[in-house]
């Protein structure tokens, strides 16, 4: 096989396999760790590193855990992390019991925990504690994360956050998939998702989307309940 042919290689950055192990192209390990992809071949051919593996096309691909031994990184214990939310204020109570009951879930585990937890909407990817548990989760510091339901951790783009959580050798558990988030909840993740939209929108559209904002909050159960919540 031509150098050219292998060049073409550094167009697939990384793979991911089975495993969920990282798998890097020649040119994307030799920039991680400062060496050209001629010492990398030099090497294969030596012995002194070979390859994990190569692809049917004959390129190259080095694994997260070369890439581990090549640094010198000692990996560190894992820990797992149990993730409790609610979406308001005046559900704190309910936070401080779920974190309770995490409390007690994993401690039975014998591993080292952390909890951690926010007040905020399933919607929301910002919240301070899932993008804490993310970042750690991609340094590879979690062995695992514990919810009470798909919901808790978000409502929408669970099994992304999952996959990711995968590829970086971290498992995610729920420990209840029967009973979700209550009504009163969602209701109010629609009107926050209507409203959003509808400050896109002009004239027609937009007055039916308010008008349908407007019908969702005068519910008796919402009423009072959404209007704080929701974007102006």
């Amino acid at each position: 096989m031509s150098q050219q042919a292998e060049d073409i290689g550094h167009f697939c950055q990384i793979e991911y396999y089975g495993n969920y192990m990282e798998y890097y192209s020649i040119h994307k390990f030799s920039r991680l760790i400062g060496r050209t992809p001629q010492t990398l071949r030099n090497w294969d051919s030596s012995g002194r590193l070979k390859p994990h593996h190569k692809g049917p096309n004959g390129y190259r691909y080095y694994s997260s855990q070369q890439l581990d031994e090549v640094l010198g990184v000692v990996d560190q214990p894992k820990k797992v992390i149990g993730y409790c939310r609610v979406s308001c204020k005046k559900q704190k109570g309910d936070l401080e019991g779920q974190i309770l009951q995490m409390e007690a879930h994993l401690s039975t585990l014998g591993s080292e925990y952390e909890i951690l937890h926010d007040i905020g909407s399933g919607l929301n990817y910002r919240n301070r504690g899932l993008s804490q548990l993310i970042r750690r989760i991609v340094k590879r510091e979690v062995r695992e994360v514990v919810v009470f339901y798909e919901d808790s951790l978000l409502r929408y783009g669970f099994e992304l956050v999952k996959y990711i959580a995968a590829l970086h050798g971290c498992e995610v558990v729920v420990l209840n998939r029967t009973d979700g988030p209550e009504q009163e909840e969602l209701a109010r993740d629609l009107v926050r998702i209507i409203t959003i939209f509808s400050n896109r929108l002009q004239d027609d559209r937009a007055e039916k989307a308010h008008r349908l904002i407007r019908e969702l909050s005068e519910q008796p159960k919402l009423s009072g309940k959404i209007h704080g919540d929701v974007m102006p």
